[in-house]
């Protein structure tokens, strides 16, 4: 099979203007979209409820068609698919016994096997989501950068916009991403993904599950103790606007 997971944790470290930092354990499934139809097994489904499952409508689009919603969102975007003959991959958590947030999901467009796009996919725990459309540059082939324009509240003790600077590490063997975030030109925090390629059967599901049973849950919660201790430290708190609170794309 060409789906694959990836496993391993988040680190999350706040630099300004209070210093605060936690790491935790994090998966997620690494979809071909070609051959997305294949992503099936006796403990994952697609569009259906089961120990583990993806659906389309959890992310961009309308369409059960996964690959409709990809056609149409590239549409949207400044995309050179022109004549390109990309490869895509989906790299999202899954639904947990049919429960699932996603800070973020990654659509990868490469290019002779070499990341060349990277759409990624974030949503706010106020119901908001946007598409952030990144052109990838690398010097060696190995790690790949790209930087966009923050446009959504996603924390409480952040401004809505700021600048968000990207670094990738994409292979058959791992996944390594790191996000920093620049308020003012300020560097205020960074947030890095390790993990390491698991292959996409039964025998990992299942590892998987028994290791990660309760992320999703643990994903919003952490976040409400995280928060809730950096308001004891004294940080101003601040609300989403209107826009803020809708999926966007």
């Amino acid at each position: 099979m060409s789906h694959r997971f990836y496993d391993g944790q988040i680190y999350h470290k706040r630099l300004s203007p209070t210093k605060h930092d936690f790491t935790y354990k994090f998966f997620m499934v690494d979809i071909e979209i070609s051959t997305i139809e294949k992503l099936k097994d006796k403990l994952f489904s697609l569009n259906k409820f089961n120990l583990f499952s993806f659906y389309s409508k959890d992310h961009f689009g309308n369409s059960k068609n996964f690959n409709e919603n990809i056609e149409n969102l590239l549409k949207k975007f400044p995309v050179d698919t022109k004549d390109k003959n990309y490869k895509i991959r989906f790299i999202t958590l899954p639904r947990i016994c049919g429960f699932v947030f996603n800070p973020i999901s990654l659509l990868l467009l490469l290019e002779n096997d070499r990341p060349k796009y990277l759409l990624a996919e974030v949503h706010n725990y106020n119901g908001g989501r946007i598409i952030y459309p990144l052109k990838l540059e690398t010097k060696d082939g190995e790690k790949y950068f790209a930087e966009g324009n923050k446009d959504m509240y996603v924390s409480p003790f952040f401004k809505r916009d700021g600048e968000y600077k990207f670094t990738l590490k994409y292979s058959k063997e791992e996944l390594v991403l790191n996000i920093l975030l620049y308020e003012d030109k300020e560097k205020m925090l960074t947030t890095t993904l390790n993990t390491k390629a698991m292959q996409f059967n039964t025998r990992n599901i299942l590892k998987l599950f028994l290791k990660h049973t309760f992320l999703t849950f643990f994903v919003v919660t952490r976040t409400i103790y995280q928060s809730i201790k950096l308001k004891l430290k004294g940080l101003k708190w601040t609300s989403p606007i209107k826009q803020d609170q809708i999926r966007r794309y």
